[in-house]
């Protein structure tokens, strides 16, 4: 990149860092220019306004999710394993964003009755994750790891239900069991789904070492015995 755009990315990197601890409306160029070390003018060149800082800040986090939660998942098989590794980066993530906070739910918070551009990026990237998670479930189900005939929007629903859920007790409510049941909340969901809950290639792959060793051990000891017999004259 180009000095400039250097810098550009280094402001919004740091506005993004400040927007998850005050929120997009605490974000000002002033505050910005006091942690990035600039000048009000030298942030203000780069942005022309505080909507446009805010703006950039929301594409920036989304671009951010989808390099950690979609894209990763892309590698897992089409069908369940896929959304089974969606769920789970959207879990991770959300964790690691407890002592920070989700700029989806806090911007919710701050714009939800505040139309206008900053509102609009918001809810548009929202929808546009929705919008992946549910390709993700239509896709288990066409693969038949769910029913045919599921509501493929209500589950989507309840999914992201228990992502808001998890945000609020692990970072309002400091509960401990809030990432358990998490977990248990979605393969409840799964099951009510239609999903047949298989063992994960790990497990597979300890199982079939396991079962290897039991045979390998059957044989040796059945050779043992027959050595130990004597040979009839």
């Amino acid at each position: 990149m180009h000095k400039g755009q250097q810098t550009k990315a280094a402001i919004v990197d740091a506005a993004l860092g400040l927007a998850t601890q005050i929120g997009l409306e605490g974000l000002s160029i002033g505050a910005l220019a006091e942690v990035a070390r600039m000048s009000k003018s030298g942030v203000f060149a780069h942005f022309g306004s505080r909507e446009e800082l805010q703006l950039s800040v929301v594409r920036e986090y989304h671009e951010r999710f989808e390099a950690e939660v979609f894209y990763p998942a892309l590698q897992a098989d089409r069908g369940l394993p896929r959304l089974q590794q969606l769920f789970a980066n959207w879990t991770k993530r959300t964790s690691a964003e407890i002592d920070s906070g989700c700029l989806y739910i806090s911007g919710a918070a701050e714009f939800d009755d505040r139309p206008g551009p900053v509102r609009d990026a918001l809810a548009s990237s929202v929808k546009t994750w929705l919008a992946a998670v549910y390709r993700a479930v239509t896709q288990a189900r066409d693969e038949g790891h769910l029913n045919a005939d599921i509501d493929a929007e209500q589950m989507v629903f309840e999914i992201h239900g228990l992502i808001l859920a998890l945000q609020y007790e692990a970072r309002f409510l400091r509960s401990s069991k809030s990432l358990d049941r998490t977990a248990r909340g979605f393969q409840n969901i799964l099951q009510r789904y239609g999903a047949s809950i298989q063992a994960s290639p790990v497990a597979a792959k300890r199982a079939a070492t396991k079962t290897a060793k039991t045979k390998t051990s059957s044989t040796s000891t059945i050779a043992a015995k027959r050595s130990a017999v004597p040979v009839q004259k």
